[in-house]
């Protein structure tokens, strides 16, 4: 029996998947606007990581100027930030973005 509840328990430590921390330089922007995003209404912070786009969670579009400015807003152009954070449920939660452009 002991020997089923250890391999049990293998198992099951084998097929939960951790989270796995991302940093890295990336394309941030709105998610509707520039990167093609309709599963929320409106204008949303979002990066694109591997050819993907992930709305952002822990940080707004408004955070960094005006999202509609024509030279840098969000909704006008694609910029790059150094992110720092994980994806979850199809979000990226960032604990960390720092522009580099």
């Amino acid at each position: 029996m002991r020997k089923v509840v250890i391999f049990s328990l293998l198992i099951f430590a084998s097929c939960t998947k951790d989270k796995t921390t991302i940093n890295q330089v990336a394309e941030l922007s709105c998610g509707q606007c520039q990167f093609g995003l309709d599963s929320q209404a409106g204008c949303d912070l979002a990066v694109r990581i591997d050819e993907k786009a992930y709305f952002i969670e822990g940080f707004g579009i408004d955070d960094f100027g005006d999202a509609h400015n024509k030279t840098s807003g969000f909704c006008e152009v694609v910029r790059k930030g150094e992110v720092i954070g994980s994806i979850e449920n199809n979000t990226f939660l960032a604990s960390s973005i720092k522009m580099v452009d």
